[in-house]
């Protein structure tokens, strides 16, 4: 008994989308491996305070570094100084995620 059915294994033009489809998630993962090496690279600073203190961090979002300027410090009010640096760290993390949108691919975050 012939089967006439359009199931079954056939062979009709899918392999050139397939190759398509391949050569697209290739050049995709090229792209984010471009990028990811980019926010490596990068170092943002964040700053608060009127930039009385100041972090750096990798696009990466790793920190590499702070700085306090004397007049911060105030032994009486650490919970200033303490504001101050969470204030620069998270101005920088802004500037990372602002990065990390703008170098990956579209749709890749």
């Amino acid at each position: 008994m012939a089967y006439g059915g359009r199931g079954g294994y056939g062979g009709g033009g899918g392999g050139m989308n397939m190759q398509a489809m391949m050569k697209q998630a290739r050049a995709l993962q090229e792209q984010m491996a471009k990028a990811q090496e980019e926010l490596e690279n990068s170092e943002l600073t964040g700053t608060s305070g009127g930039g009385l203190v100041s972090v750096t961090i990798t696009g990466k979002k790793h920190m590499t570094g702070v700085s306090i300027k004397p007049e911060a410090v105030d032994a009486d009010d650490l919970e200033m100084l303490e504001d101050l640096i969470v204030a620069a760290f998270n101005d920088a993390v802004s500037q990372a995620e602002a990065l990390e949108k703008q170098v990956m691919p579209m749709g890749a975050i």
